[in-house]
């Protein structure tokens, strides 16, 4: 069984993308057929020939271009407007001289009956409107009854129209289809514009990048002829083009397209790169680590196209409710036209005025209970959900999360590598000279961490590179020359000479078998208790003090954790395999609500569980790789990273290797959830009251088709503020309320 993908072009509506699935999953040797609406991209699985997918599409009345892969679509440019936007398409084409045929039937039979204007003429005219604007949509309903049998809004429409022409309500016939198919093409051009935003996504990553080879020279390729461990040279203010690690230069990143971080990150040799970031003032060599369908930029825009395909509940509730609904519309029209004139002498059709009979009232039932603005009042508010939330570093991989995430009630954290940075970093530093006390800086502690970091200066052990980065960041790491003959003492230490003098450090069991340290053994026993990792260094077989390295809390967490609470979450609950005292000193600094200690892998998954009996809707955040089995028990998983492994082991993953973007995620899923809920009151609400119009008499079929068109559109704008940039900043996250 292969998989095959198609762009499908002249979707107007959310029915005309059910219309095209069903009809090609009824084609022999197709296992399953799914076409998104929002992205138009169409998966067909199975034995079947690509000519027969192709040739049943365009038989429903729609064209297709084949592509291998959703992400290398060409797309034609936006109109500027909407009338350019009707004009480069036939059947909008035909609506628009149609509009100008039904001009003097609207005037003279509609809006200014008492002048008594009754032209045949008028009447012809309006008779061809009627099917100029209605040819594609008759034949579109024609194929859905032969291919799909199925009852789909064209064919109401259709029948709607017809009947009105029977009746003789010329006029009424021509300004319903007219209107439909000029609302049809809104509907389109407001969903283009919405997948214009989504496709934006493909454009942050270049086409071409500046290869060095090897003489050094420089030439311009397709980043699609790239490999890994080409070198790339990246130039002031370009875009990187590829995921690769830096080999020379420094320089400020902004990596907004990715993390949808705000600030600068700087970047020197030995940092990774992501493709699509945007390089500052400085040049940069780069080796390329991915090929460009396997780096970041190209996996996020992979992830958010299929996204689009994973419905939320609600929008598959809907879609299963429609396709009951339309069928049921039918027989209830059936009943009004039939019922009065049988059983209560009511007129079937009024000879003297056509839309006094229930005949009349029966065909705009028809119309008016078109469920296209149901249909699409959530797909909408969904993906445009999901691709802001790209745009900001937010993963989600479906509507199902958006809208689960927007119920949750309790948040569970791993502490190693979510609330802290998951590297050790230096804690304390304290020389046996140091008269000041631990917090305070002093030139012994200075000279003992200068020390330190010329014996490491040579190694890639994580404690190693906290004690150079801390020299570093106290400005003492070229004050020693780097160490000669250094040697490891069997995981126990390390030692080396500088300038004569033999420098050793080592764990605390070390120095207890060989060189006394009284001055500071409580310290350094109290600190292990604490959960640090302590060295010791000696010069010559003398104690000279003690550096305690520990995870670090990030700076974002505590932010992140009181914006949750202001949220109104019930619980927020740490989870951690270190001892009871370090986790409730790092629970006291974040600010969490509980904290469940000494945690294996499965005690964790245990911890969640139990979350869930109370809470019923609980999230679980890890770093994605060894939080797998709790992420999965969760109902939302949540990874932070931008990691390979943080992207496929969760539901959303937030690019940022913090947490401060999670309330920008919940306050997006929560305010798209109530935009879906405002959307299903509009198209329920507004046509309901249009239904009791038109079965007392007083609502005309013009009437009711504008009201159909009119919520269709604007459930599709509402559904689309999702698109509009919220302000995130470092410390809080804000979206406009979800009111009309």
């Amino acid at each position: 069984m292969t998989e095959q993908t198609y762009r499908i072009t002249g979707l107007d509506c959310a029915g005309c993308a059910k219309t095209v699935e069903d009809g090609v999953a009824k084609l022999a040797g197709v296992q399953s057929c799914t076409l998104t609406f929002t992205s138009e991209i169409l998966r067909v699985e199975g034995d079947v020939p690509q000519d027969a997918v192709i040739a049943r599409v365009r038989e429903l009345g729609h064209d297709v271009a084949k592509e291998d892969e959703a992400t290398t679509a060409v797309f034609p440019p936006i109109p500027q407007n909407f009338f350019q936007y009707m004009w480069r398409r036939r059947d909008t084409r035909l609506a628009l001289f149609a509009t100008l045929l039904i001009l003097p039937g609207l005037i003279f039979h509609e809006l200014l009956p008492g002048l008594g204007v009754d032209n045949v003429l008028i009447n012809v005219a309006a008779v061809a409107a009627m099917l100029l604007a209605g040819y594609p949509v008759i034949i579109s309903a024609y194929r859905s009854i032969r291919i799909n049998r199925d009852i789909n809004i064209n064919v109401l429409m259709s029948i709607a129209a017809i009947g009105a022409v029977i009746i003789s309500a010329y006029t009424e016939a021509a300004v319903v289809m007219v209107l439909f198919v000029i609302g049809e093409a809104m509907e389109g051009y407001t969903a283009e514009r919405a997948r214009n935003s989504i496709r934006g996504l493909m454009e942050l990553a270049p086409g071409e990048a500046v290869r060095l080879n090897g003489f050094g020279a420089e030439e311009r390729v397709s980043v699609s002829k790239l490999l890994v461990g080409d070198h790339l040279l990246v130039k002031p203010g370009e875009r990187i083009p590829m995921d690769g690690r830096i080999l020379a230069g420094t320089s400020s990143i902004n990596q907004a397209p990715i993390t949808g971080e705000s600030r600068l990150i700087e970047k020197q040799v030995g940092n990774t790169v992501f493709a699509s970031s945007i390089n500052g003032a400085g040049f940069l060599e780069i080796e390329v680590t991915h090929l460009a369908a396997d780096n970041t930029i190209s996996r996020l825009i992979k992830m958010v196209e299929d996204a689009q395909d994973k419905k939320a509940p609600t929008q598959r509730f809907i879609d299963r409710f429609a396709r009951y609904y339309t069928p049921a519309v039918v027989l209830i029209a059936v009943l009004v036209a039939i019922i009065p004139a049988l059983f209560f002498g009511q007129p079937f059709i009024d000879p003297t005025d056509p839309t006094l009979g229930w005949l009349y009232r029966a065909l705009a039932l028809l119309v008016v209970a078109c469920p296209c603005a149901l249909v699409i009042s959530t797909p909408v508010t969904i993906v445009s959900a999901i691709s802001n939330g790209a745009r900001n570093g937010v993963l989600f991989k479906g509507g199902a999360h958006v809208e689960e995430l927007a119920r949750v009630r309790a948040i569970a954290f791993d502490k190693t590598g979510t609330l802290t940075k998951g590297q050790p970093a230096v804690v304390v530093v304290r020389a046996a000279a140091c008269m000041q006390t631990a917090v305070d800086r002093c030139d012994a502690c200075d000279d003992l961490l200068a020390l330190a970091s010329a014996v490491e200066k040579r190694s890639e052990h994580p404690i190693a590179q906290a004690i150079l980065h801390a020299a570093a960041e106290r400005g003492v790491n070229t004050y020693y020359p780097t160490a000669d003959n250094v040697t490891a003492l069997s995981g126990r230490g390390v030692t080396g000479e500088i300038d004569g003098q033999r420098v050793t450090i080592g764990s605390h069991l070390f120095f207890d078998e060989n060189i006394p340290h009284a001055t500071h053994c409580a310290e350094v026993s109290s600190n292990a208790g604490q959960g640090y990792t302590t060295m010791l260094v000696s010069s010559d077989g003398t104690y000279k003090g003690y550096i305690s390295v520990a995870d670090t809390v990030r700076d974002s967490s505590r932010t992140a954790i009181t914006e949750l609470k202001a949220l109104g979450f019930e619980q927020l609950v740490m989870l951690t395999g270190d001892n009871q005292e370090t986790a409730a000193k790092v629970a006291v600094e974040v600010g969490v609500s509980a904290v469940q200690a000494e945690c294996l892998p499965e005690d964790k998954v245990t911890a969640v569980a139990e979350l869930m009996q109370e809470y019923e809707h609980v999230a679980m955040v890890g770093d994605g790789i060894n939080d797998a089995p709790a992420l999965a028990a969760a109902s939302v998983g949540i990874a932070i990273g931008n990691t390979a492994q943080a992207m496929e082991t969760a539901d959303i993953t937030l690019m940022r290797a913090d947490l401060l973007s999670l309330p920008f995620a919940v306050k997006l899923s929560r305010t798209a959830m109530r935009i879906v809920t405002v959307n299903v009151i509009l198209s329920l609400g507004i046509k309901f009251i249009f239904l009791l119009l038109v079965l007392a008499g007083v609502g005309t079929m013009w009437m009711a088709v504008l009201a159909d068109v009119g919520v269709s559109i604007l459930v599709t704008l509402n559904g689309m503020r999702m698109l509009q940039q919220p302000t995130m900043t470092a410390s809080s996250v804000s979206l406009k309320p979800a009111s009309i």
